[in-house]
């Protein structure tokens, strides 16, 4: 079934039988020998190494069910109208964090981890506040790169490319006290990081996020969703960074940025997207535990 046909069935499908799918689809990438579930466990194995036995394999059966739940998700939350996006997100904790930092007039800039469905968090704000955020285009499938920038875009975020022009769009954005998003666990590209600790882990962390902010003083914020069971909604949570993130040491300032996305992730293990090649730029010390 091509992508032109199988994003509009999807997009169809109420959300109690969508999280029906994503269960079954996500138990067999953990009941099968899938690249997924390799990947989940190397994962586990270097962040949560004191979580062994039934423990590391629940964990790595819930979030590889959460990720096919998201993945299928996406579709139906690009199309749904606002009624629904109001709808749909059933608490937003932290919100005042975000009203008192747009009000400061010095531009915001949401962390988005891959935690629970960030698409949700793109939707909610956008409709609230002007919005700039990062996109890496899909040049492998032209249908979906125009499904997934209508869908973002229609509440009037804007999407600009991860180069250099779409980094200075997302300067000019923070100067006219717009939100800007950034997925601040994503592996930034070569020259564009620095080696911080992320679950104790050497990893290549980007440095842009905290240039941004310390070009306009901005206020960074983490934010991610929270899924409640069986398609119900989600809650959104909006929390401070800690103001090391904007320190002009880039490692201090990456070291901070890894440590607020930690946090983030241990208040709900089983949403991150542990399937993720998060620790995939080898060092002289340590090569790419996936290569194995």
């Amino acid at each position: 079934m091509s992508t032109k046909t199988l994003l509009p069935i999807l997009a169809a499908l109420p959300r109690g039988l969508l999280a029906l799918l994503g269960y079954m689809i996500g138990l067999l990438f953990w009941l099968l020998p899938t690249k997924k579930r390799r990947i989940t466990y190397i994962n586990l194995q270097l962040c949560l190494p004191a979580v062994t036995g039934w423990s590391r394999h629940n964990l790595a059966r819930r979030s590889l069910i959460n990720e096919a739940q998201t993945l299928l998700e996406i579709p139906a939350l690009l199309k749904m109208p606002v009624s629904q996006v109001d709808n749909i997100v059933k608490k937003v904790i932290g919100e005042t964090h975000l009203q008192q930092a747009f009000s400061q007039q010095q531009g915001v800039i949401l962390a988005i981890p891959h935690l629970g469905n960030w698409e949700i968090i793109g939707l909610y704000v956008s409709l609230r506040y002007p919005m700039t955020s990062l996109y890496r285009p899909q040049h492998r499938s032209p249908e979906l790169d125009q499904f997934i920038r209508t869908g973002r875009q229609r509440f009037g975020a804007n999407l600009v490319p991860t180069d250099t022009t779409g980094v200075r769009s997302l300067y000019k954005a923070l100067a006219a006290n717009e939100v800007v998003a950034i997925l601040p666990d994503q592996k930034p590209a070569p020259g564009a990081g620095v080696f911080a600790p992320f679950f104790k882990q050497p990893t290549y962390t980007m440095v842009l996020l905290s240039r941004l902010a310390q070009r306009q003083q901005s206020t960074v914020l983490y934010c991610y969703t929270e899924r409640l069971s069986w398609g119900r909604g989600f809650n959104l949570h909006l929390i401070p960074a800690d103001e090391s993130v904007t320190a002009k040491d880039p490692v201090q300032s990456a070291t901070a940025l890894n440590a607020g996305i930690e946090a983030c992730i241990k208040n709900n293990l089983s949403q991150y997207w542990w399937s993720y090649k998060r620790f995939n730029t080898a060092t002289d010390e340590q090569p790419s535990p996936y290569s194995k």
